[in-house]
């Protein structure tokens, strides 16, 4: 995003007072508005709308509050108008202000504006995928997002991608008021006060947006989904994501995610459930962007490390033993383990979100030593 302001008018005298601001104007048409709005147009600090000799606000803007979150929009009229005002605000307008108007005015304005709308952050973002139900992808991503949180001291966020039915926030033992529905409905209207007023603080200082406890009937728009996720990629500095299997719409709005990470056991249906799925998003993201985990391992499994490494065509990046009664426990607790264990599967959970954050210390463990079944797993030639 550039420092310079675009003023969608034909006058002159107004382009003259907002460069007086100290930033450089820029000026285009109403019609060049939606040239802007397009995903991948290049982004101004701020974009001044002169309402003054139009009748209705340009449907352009809402379009490029979804794309481009966070833009900053200052609308100008020539008189306070209730209506107007409320129209502009659902388009997700953040500022309004009437002329005549002074040159402080217009940098009180602007610097409210980029202040609260400028992110702090370009963070890392982390999704973790089951490769099937029951395999604990869940408790990895609660307990690897609470583990960033308490060992780094920043900005830790938990994204419910579960619309529906996700269950982070029992993991946490939170109630949250609002969840990602609202979020995703209102994408047009985010920016940090809004998004704050959404997210629910757990005790360890991880934030949540979680799932929602009423009925969401179909799919949400990819694009709503990108926007948020660029939004929190924006403004936190971890972001940790729940993501359904069975939702193909979230699965091709990853694009934001840092790393992708596929949960697997040493089951053979779910080893081959990975290796589908891992084909699928290694055409759609790129290997680079793909991690494999191993939950609840078995050194006398049927089905060895290596076994799952080939089959899935990634190598597994860490490794989490197999404590199912603890995991229960701090469920139903709502208490990650990390935050209340010294055991082994914690410090485990621990080890990973330091490698993922870059701090180091993570131990793969050993690779367990099996019978392999990998003729079971391969796909059989013709």
């Amino acid at each position: 995003m550039s420092t310079s302001i675009k003023l969608v008018s034909p006058d002159a005298q107004l382009a003259h007072l907002l460069r007086e601001t100290g930033m450089p104007c820029v000026v285009i048409s109403h019609d060049a508005l939606s040239s802007v709005a397009q995903a991948g147009a290049p982004q101004p600090a701020v974009l001044v709308v002169d309402m003054r000799e139009q009748q209705q606000l340009p449907p352009a803007l809402a379009i490029l509050k979804r794309q481009h979150p966070t833009t900053g929009i200052l609308l100008v009229a020539s008189h306070f108008d209730p209506a107007l005002m409320l129209e502009a605000m659902r388009a997700g307008v953040n500022e309004f202000v009437t002329y005549p108007v002074s040159v402080p005015e217009l940098q009180t304005a602007i610097k409210r504006l980029i202040g609260s709308l400028a992110p702090t952050v370009r963070g890392d973002m982390f999704a973790f995928i089951g490769a099937k139900g029951g395999v604990g992808a869940t408790t990895v991503a609660v307990n690897v997002a609470t583990a960033l949180a308490k060992a780094t001291k920043e900005s830790t966020l938990l994204i419910d991608l579960n619309v529906a039915c996700g269950d982070a926030a029992v993991f946490l033992g939170s109630e949250p008021r609002f969840s990602i529905a609202d979020a995703l409905e209102n994408v047009e209207r985010l920016d940090p006060a809004f998004f704050n007023g959404l997210i629910v603080r757990s005790k360890s200082g991880l934030e949540l947006l979680g799932a929602s406890g009423r009925t969401v009937t179909g799919n949400f728009d990819p694009a709503r989904i990108r926007t948020l996720l660029e939004f929190a990629s924006a403004t936190r500095q971890y972001t940790v994501l729940d993501v359904p299997r069975s939702d193909t719409t979230v699965l091709d709005s990853l694009e934001a995610a840092t790393k992708i990470v596929l949960v697997v056991n040493q089951e053979l249906a779910t080893v081959r459930n990975a290796a589908r799925m891992a084909a699928t998003l290694r055409q759609r993201y790129g290997k680079g962007r793909l991690s494999l985990v191993l939950t609840r391992t078995d050194r006398r499994a049927e089905i060895g490390h290596e076994d799952v490494e080939r089959t899935v065509g990634l190598p597994v990046s860490h490794t989490f033993p197999s404590d199912y009664r603890q995991a229960v426990q701090a469920m139903n607790k709502g208490l990650p383990l990390v935050l209340d264990s010294q055991s082994e599967l914690a410090g485990a959970f621990t080890a990973f979100a330091r490698e993922m954050a870059g701090l180091g210390g993570m131990d793969r463990g050993p690779k367990p030593k099996t019978s392999s079944l990998f003729g079971r797993l391969s796909p059989k030639r013709a």
